[in-house]
């Protein structure tokens, strides 16, 4: 079979996704202040043992923050939409009034845009996390051993609220201002407190992982979404044919479409050029030109008709209506 399937990625725009001219964001965090703390893991949870394990309080920690700043830079970065930046003075001074963090100065965001080379500012402006613990024994019949047997179970639930506002220095317009609210829970039993907590989340580490959920809930606010699809195309047929199948499995696209366009160019057969022409199709979708593979589409399939091609002009018409929709 000459023919060999691809899974591939397809960015969907978001529907708060930031104007074109937004590239680059520069992330900051306006709520670090005299509250919060960065206690190492074995401290933090040494209160929370001390209580029993039996706790309901609000814990400001520092790297929680930070955590959700490095993350959510990475996860934005990885969407391939945006670059990003993360000053080493990254909590800066701010003002509050009882409950969040006021909206920054306009001349302040100017500033930051112009000494880190940012389109944007993007601030978390209101962090906080509640931390409940519980931690309890249960007595349950073991038909095996026909006696009871008791467990020991813990369960954790973290409550957390975040304001993320992104600042438009040209416009001077707050593009998108986002309230996230969540409560992650973890749960574990034991056969005893040692082996219970010898497996039990942390609460540092839940912090962080909270931390995560945010930057997860934001940046597939305004990030691209990916979608998985399937897609075929032609790896045998002469040499440059073969020569492209390594090319396409790294992304290579560009030279990859030099080869098959000069496979186009000197076929010997209808159905040789057919094929290159297939693959440039799908070559110039891979690059987000819908339209140029529409037009090597057409072309494949005047020069031979096949029904994958046919089946794949029908996909790319789709595609074409669908980002015109977004």
């Amino acid at each position: 079979m000459s023919s060999k399937p691809l899974l591939i990625e397809i960015p969907q725009k978001s529907k708060k996704e930031l104007p074109e001219n937004i590239q680059s964001l520069l992330l900051i965090a306006r709520v670090v202040d005299d509250r919060f703390t960065n206690l190492d893991a074995d401290s933090l949870q040494r209160i929370f043992y001390l209580q029993q394990f039996d706790y309901d309080t609000i814990i400001n920690d520092i790297q929680a923050v930070d955590t959700t700043l490095k993350a959510l830079g990475e996860l934005l970065f990885e969407s391939g939409r945006y670059d990003f930046v993360i000053p080493e003075d990254r909590f800066p001074a701010f003002e509050s009034n009882a409950f969040i963090t006021r909206e920054m100065p306009w001349e302040e965001v100017k500033t930051l845009c112009e000494t880190y080379n940012t389109d944007a500012v993007l601030s978390i402006d209101y962090f906080k996390t509640r931390v409940k613990t519980s931690y309890d024994t249960e007595d349950y019949f073991n038909p095996y051993d026909n006696a009871f047997t008791s467990l020991s179970k813990a369960e954790m639930q973290i409550s957390y609220e975040t304001i993320i506002r992104v600042y438009d220095p040209a416009q001077e317009k707050i593009l998108t201002r986002q309230f996230l609210r969540d409560t992650l829970i973890w749960n574990e039993v034991g056969a005893n407190v040692r082996d219970l907590f010898s497996r039990f989340t942390p609460v540092k580490k839940a912090l962080n992982e909270a931390g995560i959920a945010i930057a997860l809930d934001f940046s597939g606010i305004i990030g691209p979404v990916w979608l998985r699809d399937r897609r075929s195309y032609f790896a045998k047929g002469d040499e440059n044919m073969k020569q492209a199948v390594p090319l396409v499995n790294t992304g290579q696209w560009l030279p990859a479409i030099e080869l098959w366009k000069n496979t186009a160019e000197k076929a010997s057969s209808k159905s040789l050029k057919s094929k290159a022409e297939f693959n440039i199709a799908f070559g110039y979708e891979m690059l987000g030109d819908i339209d140029a593979a529409i037009e090597w589409a057409l072309k494949s399939y005047s020069t031979m008709y096949r029904t994958n091609t046919y089946n794949y002009l029908e996909t790319l018409k789709f595609r074409k209506n669908d980002l015109k929709k977004q």
